[in-house]
C-alpha cells in the first residue's frame, strides 16, 4: 500500500493482444438473460449500483458516462421470471496515454441477492465481445484490490494485469496468491 502522501494507484487489467480475435464466450445462467440498455432502465441501474457498493448514482452522475458508451455496449442481466435487472456493465470509450483508442469495461455491478449465478462474468464477457467487435484493440478495466470476486472473474475471462507502475508487480503477486491464481508476470502486459 502506498504511503498516505502518495496517490493511490488503481489496479488495471487488459485484454491481451494474443486474444484480440478470440473474444470470451458469453454464458448466462438458466433463469436469466442478457440485453442492452433501454431508456427507463436508469432507476433500477441506480439501485443495482447501490446494492453493489456504489451509492449515489442519479441522472446527473450517469450523464458523463452515457456520453462515452459506444452504441450497444451497455449490458444488463435480467432475472427472466421477474423481468428485473440484476447485473450491469458498461463498455466505454476511454482514450488515455496508456490506452490510446481504448475501450473500457466499466461499472460492473450485480445485485447480491443473485450472487453465485455468474452474472458479473456474463455482462463483463458481453461488453468485452462488443468492444472487440467495435474494433477496439486496447480493451482494459480498472478495479480495486478488495474486489476479489470481480478480479477472479476478469482472470477467468482472459484479462491480464497491466503492470503500469513499479509497485504493480508486487500488488498483483499478493492478489494472485490470495486468489489461488497462477502468478505469471511474463504473460502480463507492462509498459
Amino acid at each position: 500500500m502506498a504511503a498516505e502522501s502518495e496517490p493511490y494507484l488503481q489496479l488495471q487489467m487488459v485484454w491481451p493482444d494474443h486474444l484480440l480475435d478470440q473474444p470470451p464466450v458469453v454464458r448466462v445462467a438458466p433463469g436469466y438473460h442478457l440485453r442492452t440498455y433501454r431508456p427507463g432502465d436508469e432507476p433500477r441501474f441506480y439501485e443495482v449500483m447501490a446494492l453493489a457498493g456504489w451509492p449515489g448514482w442519479d441522472d446527473e452522475r450517469l450523464r458523463p458516462w452515457i456520453a462515452r458508451i459506444p452504441p450497444g455496449s451497455w449490458f444488463m442481466a435480467v432475472h427472466t421470471a421477474s423481468d428485473t435487472i440484476v447485473a450491469t456493465a458498461m463498455g466505454l470509450h476511454d482514450h488515455s496515454d496508456d490506452h490510446p483508442f481504448g475501450g473500457e469495461l466499466g461499472w460492473v455491478a450485480a445485485d447480491p441477492a443473485h450472487t453465485g449465478q455468474g452474472l458479473g462474468l456474463a455482462v463483463s464477457a458481453a461488453v468485452t465481445v462488443r468492444l472487440l467487435a467495435a474494433g477496439y484493440r486496447n480493451v482494459h478495466l480498472y478495479t480495486e484490490h478488495w474486489r476479489l470476486a470481480a478480479i477472479k472473474s476478469y482472470f477467468k475471462l482472459g484479462y491480464v494485469p497491466f503492470l503500469y507502475a513499479p509497485e504493480m508487480a508486487q500488488r498483483w503477486r499478493a492478489l494472485s496468491l490470495e486468489l489461488g491464481w497462477p502468478y505469471t508476470p511474463e504473460a502480463w502486459r507492462s509498459e
